[in-house]
Order: structure tokens, then C-alpha cells, then sequence
């Protein structure tokens, strides 16, 4: 007999299976990244109406599947619907940047207790104020140590105060980031350092980036 299993998470990514279903693809620290089927939830009717959209958070319990990686969704109570992301395009573009940075960067089913953390505490402190590319640094070089790949800046080509701000980016909390002061020629030295960081460790720079940081300083 299948048991079912329960979790808390937020949601990275919603997708049509059928005409009547979603796929609900989850972050949790417990089980990492995990996919369910939200089956009929696309029915007006459907006891999931209303719950699975993008950055919900949720307590959630599943059956999970013995064939594949797909389980099956059987409750969601709703904790956190993170509506102030959808006051502004820039919060949707960043949040979402992150979202597909941790898909390239992590195994599903594995626990991620430090990246649940790291991208709901991004989610919770992003539209506490203007969109700023400093967020997706911190947020970039936050997840590299996390992963044990922080980049060693004393052997690159940054300036020493763009240096020093690498390194506050990485230990300042969210909530204390937005004090920090960057010039925009700053800003634009650690964009193309972390970019070129991203495709020599992940072969490829993770889609919707350059729209992520294409904001104001």
C-alpha cells in the first residue's frame, strides 16, 4: 500500500499536463526539489483551485510514484501566496531567474534545506524594495557557497572595492542588503565576473539573466 508523505514548500514552476491537470514543480527542504500531478486542478471546481501558482507556499501531502519522478498531489493548505511579486514585473523576473538557477544547479529529490531557505528568505525580502541586480548577485554568490563553488575574487580582475562588496554580498543578510552602495561601474564588474563564473562552472548561463540584472544599480 502507497503511504502518503507530507511537506512544505514553494512552488517553482507550474505546467499543463492535460486539459484538466498541472504538473507543480516544488522546492522543499525535506525532499528538494520534488514534481507532483495536481490532478482535475485545472477544474473550476477542484479542491486545488485557487493554491498552486508561482511562489505559493504550502503545507502539501503526496503519494508518491514507484514508476517515476511525477507523484501524485492529494492536499494543499495554503500558507503564503507572496502577492507582492506581482506588483512588479522586475520582482517576477528575478524571482524567477532564481527559480530556474536552482533547477540547473541542483538534484532532484535531494535534500536542500540551505537553498529552501535561501531562495524563500530572496522571495520574503524582494519587493520590500525596488528591484535592484545586486539581489541576483547575492543570490547567485550565496547559492555558489552554499554549493562549494564560491569564486575566489582575489585571483580575478576586479577592482579592490568591488571586491569588498563581493564579499559583503555574500555575508549580509536580506534584509540589511539594500544598505549597501555600489557605483554602476561597480555593479557592471561583478555582472560580468559572475557571468563568466556561471559558464565556466554550468556550461551555460541559466535562462532570463540578462533580464534579471537589466535593472537600475
Amino acid at each position: 500500500m502507497q503511504t502518503t508523505e507530507r511537506a512544505h514548500g514553494l512552488i517553482l514552476r507550474t505546467r499543463p499536463l492535460t486539459e484538466t491537470s498541472l504538473i507543480v514543480n516544488w522546492l522543499t527542504p525535506e525532499f528538494g526539489r520534488i514534481s507532483t500531478v495536481a490532478k482535475g486542478a485545472r477544474r473550476t471546481k477542484s479542491p486545488f483551485r485557487g493554491k498552486l501558482d508561482l511562489f505559493y507556499e504550502a503545507d502539501f501531502s503526496f503519494q508518491r510514484s514507484r514508476r517515476s519522478e511525477l507523484h501524485t498531489l492529494r492536499e494543499v493548505v495554503l500558507r503564503e501566496t507572496n502577492a507582492a511579486l506581482r506588483t512588479e514585473l522586475g520582482y517576477l523576473q528575478q524571482a524567477s531567474y532564481c527559480a530556474t538557477l536552482i533547477e540547473q544547479t541542483t538534484e532532484t529529490q535531494t535534500p536542500l534545506p540551505e537553498i529552501y531557505a535561501l531562495f524563500r528568505g530572496f522571495v520574503h525580502t524582494l519587493p520590500k524594495q525596488p528591484p535592484k541586480p545586486r539581489m541576483i548577485f547575492a543570490f547567485e554568490l550565496k547559492l555558489l557557497e552554499i554549493l562549494g563553488l564560491a569564486p575566489d575574487v582575489g585571483e580575478s580582475k576586479l577592482s579592490p572595492e568591488a571586491r569588498t562588496l563581493v564579499g559583503s554580498l555574500i555575508a549580509t543578510d536580506w534584509e540589511d542588503l539594500m544598505a549597501l552602495r555600489a557605483t554602476a561601474a561597480q555593479a557592471n564588474a561583478i555582472k560580468q565576473f559572475l557571468h563568466g563564473f556561471l559558464i565556466y562552472h554550468l556550461g551555460r548561463i541559466p535562462k532570463g539573466r540578462e533580464a534579471a540584472v537589466g535593472l537600475n544599480v
